[in-house]
């Protein structure tokens, strides 16, 4: 028969593990990030100049920004480098803790996710081959093949224009989707696509990288674009200590110099009418 005492032992080890598991279950993962000293982030490596690979490292203007956040919250950085299709999905499984790659913000994804701040101004413009003389505007897209990054921010917008020139009589003989942005300019440049499509950024460093291989068409969205970070619907307070460290560095005039690195350029980014309505 158990004794008085051993049941009162009982019953108090039996509340404390209670509580002990109600307490994990509680755990935020931005609370979870700052007790582990450590950040799981979803990056494709394959959009330079903000995500990609150098000397078997991942770098770039987005891996920049990371190590700032991390040395802001005392954390170290543990970066997977996935297919782009699989970072979304994978994060609301729960694979990693946030999205840090250039997400694209729209009102479809904003249902679903919740966005940092601007990182950068994606508007896409589409590129050519250089001295490419059937191709001197946008209209003159049609009846040719163009290629852009399949389920990218872009994706939508090449398919817009499709429709778009299709009502002035004619839209593209094919609009290829690749697994990344480089397989359409590699395309572009071996002559199986026309024309490829992407976010100025993106489309300025090819061309600095490859002088006089490509050039600019002109802008193909009728609204501009802007990238940022993904979190989970429930990380909040998550997308807003990113925030404040973002906020942080365009004050102090760091964000600025990562800009000037990564993208030769400087401009201001929207921190706040920025999210599509309904937004987290």
């Amino acid at each position: 028969m158990m004794t008085r005492r051993l049941f009162g032992i009982l019953t108090i080890a039996i509340a404390c593990a209670a509580t002990s598991g109600a307490s994990a279950l509680a755990e935020t993962t931005f609370e979870k990030i700052k007790r582990a000293k450590t950040m799981t982030v979803g990056t494709e490596a394959a959009y330079p100049p903000f995500e990609f690979v150098k000397d078997g490292k991942i770098v770039g203007f987005g891996r920049d920004l990371l190590d700032a956040i991390a040395a802001d919250w005392g954390v170290t950085v543990k970066q997977l480098d996935l297919p782009f299709q699989g970072i979304l999905p994978g994060l609301i499984a729960g694979k990693f803790d946030f999205v840090a790659t250039s997400v694209g913000i729209n009102a479809e994804r904003a249902k679903r996710y919740a966005y940092t701040l601007p990182i950068a101004d994606s508007t896409a413009y589409v590129l050519k081959k250089a001295g490419d003389a059937k191709i001197r505007a946008i209209e003159d897209l049609k009846g040719k093949v163009v290629a852009t990054q399949l389920a990218s921010a872009v994706d939508p917008v090449a398919k817009a224009l499709n429709a778009r020139l299709e009502k002035s009589g004619g839209g593209f003989a094919d609009l290829k989707l690749y697994p990344s942005f480089s397989d359409g300019f590699l395309a572009v440049a071996n002559g199986t696509a026309d024309a490829a499509m992407a976010g100025l950024p993106v489309l300025q460093n090819l061309m600095r990288e490859r002088p006089g291989v490509f050039e600019l068409v002109g802008r193909a969205a009728e609204i501009p674009s802007l990238n940022a970070w993904v979190v989970r619907p429930e990380d909040l307070d998550l997308r807003d200590a990113i925030n404040a460290v973002i906020l942080k560095m365009q004050v102090d005039g760091r964000f600025a110099e990562l800009q000037r690195k990564w993208l030769g350029m400087t401009y201001t980014l929207p921190t706040k009418d920025y999210l599509p309505d309904g937004a987290r």
